[in-house]
């Protein structure tokens, strides 16, 4: 470790709170990002295979030159007119079904899901909230509450009265967990959320049938759905634009967070006119920085791009070759136990003995392929899940460097 690593870890600790975690047992200096590559301090590029927030990939030229458009022009509240924000909300909306028409702007993913759960409470007057097991979903005081990923784990005090979990779906036949909740909280039930494919879960994609069955029980019980898409939207899973569209559904408000800024601070709720009318009570909403200018124009352009590039198709294209890749080396390294995931959001589940998470080995690797130039994370409930979700300009040689290294190491 050289000295200047040494000297900026020693300034964190004494700077920044202790409890910010450090990536890698060699912590990285980076300095500059270029779409799928990341810059060391020392000039080495490394290719990132998990960072999402940078969706259209690490200071995109054209978010760059956006960002910097508007900053010399204005950048202000909401409460002037601005055409931006109106052809921002305008052409997202354009890409979600119909009833979900009416959009608020604020700064992250957290405050997001902050102000659906605002939304919720508001429409049906009930307060109590179903959520997965291992679930994230933010970092307020609230969002940790119900992240049982979070108030489950070290320094957290569990989940408050209000808040129900039920376990992570192995069968659509567990969808029953949530019917039988949703009945027994009839009349207290503000609604359900959850990411539509679990993320920090271990990248978990729904058994067919189990999300409409769980929406379909929610309602029933006079609560609302919320689709947290802040990892899976725009594309990423391949398939479709948004991930809940793989199941079937519609759900009565969507959260987005860090990838529609690429990189910049912005969040979104986009929900119905009746839930919207609802939460318009008498109160104000007003995010002193949420939807401002530069926000909205960095936010549309890289809706543009995601669509001008074809993103969805080269994530389903480069995604498919990366899944066969993995499922060809869980045939010959028995540490695989599973390969899951759709397009550009992928997990690896490694097991010592078929049974046991191999936790150790998951960090090993990951810090393995860091020293051969790939950045990969880890996830789960053990963190013994690596995370494949890289920027989306993520190439056809970029999988097969992944595939090649991934191996070498696993040997």
């Amino acid at each position: 470790m050289n000295t200047r690593i040494k000297s900026l870890i020693e300034a964190r600790g004494r700077l920044l709170g202790r409890n910010l975690s450090i990536a890698y047992d060699r912590p990285l200096n980076i300095v500059r990002g270029s779409m799928q590559y990341l810059y060391d301090d020392e000039g080495r590029r490394y290719l990132d295979a998990y960072n999402n927030v940078a969706h259209v990939g690490h200071c995109h030229p054209k978010v760059v030159a956006a960002g910097q458009k508007q900053m010399e022009l204005l950048n202000t509240n909401t409460r002037y007119l601005n055409e931006t924000i109106l052809e921002y909300a305008t052409n997202l909306t354009a890409t979600l079904p119909e009833s979900l028409s009416i959009c608020f702007f604020v700064n992250s993913g957290s405050e997001a899901n902050e102000l659906a759960l605002r939304l919720a409470r508001a429409h049906t007057k009930a307060r109590d909230l179903i959520v997965l097991e291992h679930a994230y979903h933010g970092n307020t005081t609230t969002l940790i509450d119900i992240s049982p990923y979070k108030h489950d784990g070290p320094g957290g005090e569990g989940a408050p009265a209000w808040v129900h979990k039920v376990p992570l779906p192995a069968s659509q036949a567990d969808a029953q967990y949530v019917i039988d909740l949703a009945a027994k909280l009839r009349g207290r039930l503000c609604g359900f959320i959850a990411e539509s494919m679990p993320s920090v879960a271990g990248q978990i994609i729904f058994p067919d049938g189990y999300l409409a069955q769980a929406y379909e029980a929610v309602r029933g019980a006079g609560g609302v759905c919320i689709a947290d898409e802040v990892q899976t939207g725009y594309g990423r899973t391949g398939t479709h634009f948004w991930a809940f569209e793989r199941y079937g559904v519609v759900p009565d408000i969507v959260v987005l967070g860090k990838p529609i800024g690429n990189g910049h601070p912005i969040g979104a709720v986009i929900t119905t006119r009746a839930i919207a009318e609802s939460f318009n009570n008498g109160m104000e909403f007003f995010s002193t920085f949420g939807g401002n200018n530069v926000s909205c124009a960095i936010g549309l352009k890289v809706l543009e791009i995601v669509q001008e590039e074809n993103l969805q198709a080269h994530a389903l294209e480069i995604g498919e070759r990366l899944l066969k890749g993995l499922r060809d080396l869980q045939q010959r390294h028995a540490i695989i136990a599973d390969v899951r995931g759709s397009g550009f959001f992928l997990g690896v589940e490694l097991l010592r003995d078929a049974r046991i998470p191999a936790t150790q080995e998951a960090a090993r690797i990951v810090n393995q392929l860091r020293e051969r130039g790939i950045l990969l994370g880890t996830d789960g409930p053990h963190h013994n899940v690596l995370k494949i979700r890289p920027p989306m300009p993520f190439s056809k040689a970029d999988a097969d460097l992944l595939l090649t290294t991934f191996e070498e190491t696993l040997r």
